[in-house]
């Protein structure tokens, strides 16, 4: 039904939504207020409105979502009225051992994926199994329809370096707090986050480069391409110390992004729940 809609009254009715779970979800609205006020200062008016921005943000990525599946390759390129930093991209395109796209629950990180598959530089994402198997279905299927490859964190390590040894990207989110998996403490907002390790380590044992890459909301609902230039980190020699500035380098830029578009980012996780002592 909201496929059918026209793209201008479904993101409407999202913000409307967006705002309605701003109220009705406490647990999730307060999460974002405090990681905010302890993140950007304590300014409750400010944070207030920013925390009830992510909402809507939210509600409109899943209008657009769902929008976007039902469009023309033409008019999902219309939608971008704005490219930074391809050149990073068909430069690491260019040496034909793959890249990492570093993307982020930030901005529209799905249709980021969407709009890179069809402007050329298709490849796979690895993703999460959902539990709601039929959702986890529909959200591949939609994936599949721009020929993006769906890896899951608990197939082969073999799929993976197989992307990368075609040349094609990789797709890989990395800005949560996820227990289960390898990852060190970094400085996010001046304190200690712990974060995953994976692009880190994939980027130092295959030499390929990692790309922060943003697709920012613009206020008329328009999109802005960013990829960021290569993520550089002092070597030491010392793997595990490389993995860690390694990691650190990225989450500086994501950082500076979030400080940028507040509002485009999932606040309403508990980014911070692990701390040092607790692994």
């Amino acid at each position: 039904m909201a496929s059918l809609l026209p793209r201008t009254i479904s993101l409407a009715l999202a913000a409307f939504l967006g705002r309605i779970a701003f109220r009705v979800l406490p647990k999730y609205r307060d999460m974002a207020i405090d990681n905010l006020n302890r993140s950007l200062g304590d300014n409750p008016q400010k944070n207030n409105k920013i925390a009830k921005d992510v909402f809507i943000n939210l509600a409109k990525n899943g209008a657009d979502w769902v929008k976007v599946n039902s469009l023309s390759k033409k008019t999902i390129k219309s939608l971008v009225t704005r490219e930074e930093g391809k050149e990073y991209l068909d430069n690491a395109m260019a040496k034909g051992n793959g890249l990492i796209f570093l993307a982020s629950h930030f901005g529209n990180w799905e249709f980021l994926l969407t709009y890179l598959a069809i402007t050329g530089y298709n490849g796979s994402v690895i993703a999460r199994r959902l539990y709601f198997h039929k959702y986890d279905e529909l959200i591949n299927r939609m994936r599949a329809r721009f020929n993006t490859g769906i890896i899951y964190r608990d197939e082969s390590p073999k799929k993976i370096l197989r992307v990368l040894r075609d040349g094609k990207p990789l797709g890989m989110l990395a800005d949560q707090n996820v227990e289960s998996v390898d990852g060190v403490f970094v400085d996010l907002f001046g304190r200690p986050a712990y974060t995953p390790t994976a692009p880190a380590r994939l980027a130092i044992t295959t030499g390929v480069d990692i790309l922060p890459s943003f697709m920012i909301r613009n206020k008329d609902n328009t999109y802005k391409l960013v990829i960021e230039k290569p993520v550089t980190f002092d070597k030491t020699g010392n793997k595990e110390e490389d993995v860690k500035r390694c990691t650190q380098a990225w989450t500086d830029v994501f950082e500076k992004y979030v400080r940028e578009y507040p509002e485009q980012w999932v606040w309403l996780h508990n980014r911070w729940k692990t701390q040092p002592g607790q692994k």
